[in-house]
């Protein structure tokens, strides 16, 4: 079975790594999205405004997350009604808005966050969270060249 994965591209086993553990770890913190009564896309969302360097548009959501920009915005018009996000003018695009996360919304995903905290410190127990920290750092850095390039390649 390892010569299985270590014939294929580093690329592509890491991919499946990411989609293996995402859909582990999707389940154990379900819980966390269930103290807030969002659903996935919705706290994809939410997550993905409130933790954003600049505030974002539904499409660069999309992509950043490698979702359709309808879920995207199905999910931020939730958001939007709900109170928990606001827009704000985008100097670079008339009718694509920024989203900005309100003080709800900032408040309900710290609520999601500190859930979150609790399942992953009973989740961690036994593992090296230095080396999970490091692998965070390394992923974010994959992520930001992988990103850079599509940039590139779109351009």
């Amino acid at each position: 079975m390892n010569d299985k994965i270590e014939s294929r591209h580093e690329l592509v086993g890491l991919i499946d790594e990411v989609t293996r553990i995402s859909g582990r770890l999707k389940s154990v913190f379900a819980e966390a999205r269930r103290t807030v009564d969002l659903n996935d896309s919705e706290m994809m969302v939410l997550n993905s405004v409130v933790e954003a360097d600049r505030p974002p548009t539904v499409s660069q959501i999309g992509r950043s997350l490698g979702q359709p920009r309808q879920i995207v915005q199905r999910a931020a018009n939730s958001l939007l009604d709900a109170g928990l996000l606001e827009t704000m003018p985008n100097p670079d695009h008339k009718r694509a808005p920024l989203l900005v996360a309100s003080a709800s919304g900032t408040k309900m995903k710290r609520k999601a966050d500190a859930c979150a905290d609790a399942v992953a410190a009973g989740l961690t127990k036994g593992l090296d969270l230095a080396d999970v920290a490091k692998a965070t750092k390394r992923l974010r850095k994959v992520r930001q060249q992988l990103e850079a390039q599509l940039r590139i390649k779109d351009a």
